[in-house]
């Protein structure tokens, strides 16, 4: 609320607000900017001078813009800090983050550098010096010497940058950015010479605007790009999911012997678990399951890579350790520094037994007479090593046996404490779901991983085998 003292009529209040109104709108206005640039900042966690210092200039230009506006100097009387400020003080602060903006625009030469930070300690200087000894005709002849000094030396510099940017084919964003800095330096050399020459002239703030305006356009058309290159990748995405899914097998044939159940959940729309059936038949079932270093895109292409690698060793079906083997001198090399954990079982109902391989794979769990016994047959990881070998292991079977294949996303799915699923809970689920079919089984296991941890960080993949020895 406005007093009024016995010198000023209510009509002087309102003149005042009618001719203050533009600049304590246009104050408002840039202040806002100044917290939300310095919001962004801080959201983004990382020290950025660029951001910071345009924060601090577009706060202290709208603060200026109150600080100098008449209403504000009718409701304050006997305060010589606000005099000082009003006076002069906030030109000179204005100066500090303006030419330290300035001189973080990315210009190529140390020289450029140099010169905002010159202009941003005198301004300092200025400022205090104005509110120790108080105002001086000097000080503002000063500032306005080395502000119009200034703004023609940047002005020739980004003059340069911006012609030879706009010899590249498209006009870049920092060019549009410096033409509307252009404009707002050249409002801002308009009213530092009138105030040499005692001219009354308040046009600067129009000319922030057009600054402020030409980073409005570049943040828009590039909210716009963003939004269609992430529809774009969000369609790439869904082609490579379906791809991926494309490469999994489908359901696990009928077969008189066996019973198998896959379970596939990606934390991603593509990712790196990866199984597949090398043989299936009534007598036979080889169960790949295999989990590449890493998420996303790269690990999906290298699951691609593990496919055609166990595909080109199917003749060794019935031989887990060669199998994997000439996985791995097919992968050797060709990953990218990625490597793959795999695991291999092939059961044979006619000999009646297992056979067992794996590289750097959790091991494989055998629910057996209500108990969970671990088969853990493990080399190196598959395109680590050129020279890693394998062995098998070899175990009779035995009628209701049932074979869980997993990933280790299963077993080191954390909960809020950070505490893992773990081997523990994995056999657990495992005993409790004894009596369930396969396909039952898997779902339950899946359920109990995802119940106990909320968000997912890895992929989760199981196999569920059930030996039948006789046709039910």
């Amino acid at each position: 609320m406005c007093v009024t003292t016995p010198e000023m009529s209510a009509g002087d209040v309102l003149s005042a607000f009618h001719r203050d109104a533009p600049y304590l709108f246009l104050g408002a206005a840039f202040v806002a900017v100044g917290l939300v640039s310095a919001a962004f900042a801080a959201i983004r966690r990382k020290y950025d001078a660029l951001l910071i210092y345009f924060a601090l200039f577009a706060a202290f230009y709208g603060l200026r813009l109150w600080i100098q506006s008449s209403l504000l100097g009718m409701t304050v009387h006997g305060s010589t800090f606000y005099t000082r400020l009003r006076s002069g003080g906030i030109d000179y602060i204005v100066l500090i983050p303006a030419f330290l903006f300035f001189a973080s625009l990315g210009l190529p030469r140390r020289t450029d550098r140099n010169v905002g930070y010159a202009m941003g300690i005198i301004g300092g200087v200025l400022a205090g010096a104005t509110f120790i000894g108080g105002d001086s005709t000097f000080y503002h002849l000063i500032n306005n010497v080395v502000v119009i000094a200034a703004l023609i030396f940047f002005t020739i510099r980004f003059m340069r940058g911006s012609a030879a940017e706009h010899n590249s084919p498209s006009v870049s964003d920092l060019v549009v950015m410096r033409w509307g800095l252009l404009v707002f330096v050249a409002f801002a050399l308009w009213q530092n010479i009138a105030g040499m020459l005692l001219l009354s002239s308040r046009v600067e703030p129009f000319g922030f605007v057009a600054f402020l305006s030409s980073l409005g356009y570049v943040a828009a058309r590039r909210a716009l790009q963003r939004d269609q290159e992430l529809n774009q990748i969000q369609k790439e995405l869904e082609v490579a999911r379906r791809i991926q899914l494309s490469i999994l097998p489908a359901e696990f044939p009928n077969s008189t012997h066996f019973r198998v159940a896959a379970r596939y959940v990606p934390m991603t729309s593509v990712a790196g678990d990866f199984y597949d059936y090398i043989v299936a038949d009534d007598h036979q079932a080889g169960l790949l399951i295999a989990d590449v270093s890493g998420h996303g895109v790269p690990a999906a292409l290298i699951a691609s890579m593990v496919k055609l690698a166990a595909a080109s060793q199917r003749a060794l079906a019935d031989e887990p350790s060669r199998l994997l083997s000439g996985m791995n001198s097919a992968l050797f090399g060709n990953t990218q520094n990625q490597f793959v954990t795999a695991a291999y079982v092939h059961l044979n109902a006619e000999s009646r037994e297992l056979r067992y391989s794996a590289a750097g794979h959790p091991p494989m769990l055998l629910s057996r007479n209500g108990g969970v016994i671990e088969i853990e047959e493990n080399g190196l990881m598959l395109a680590a090593f050129d020279f890693a070998a394998y062995s098998t292991a070899i175990h009779k079977l035995e009628p209701g046996d049932r074979i869980l294949l997993y990933t280790d996303g299963i077993v080191e799915a954390s909960n809020a404490a950070g505490d893992f699923f773990g081997k523990d809970r994995l056999h657990e689920s495992l005993r409790e779901t004894a009596g369930l079919s396969a396909s039952a089984a898997a779902d339950s296991i899946i359920a109990s991983v995802r119940k106990w941890s909320a968000k997912q960080d890895d992929d989760l993949t199981v196999l569920v085998c059930d030996y039948v020895p006789t046709v039910p």
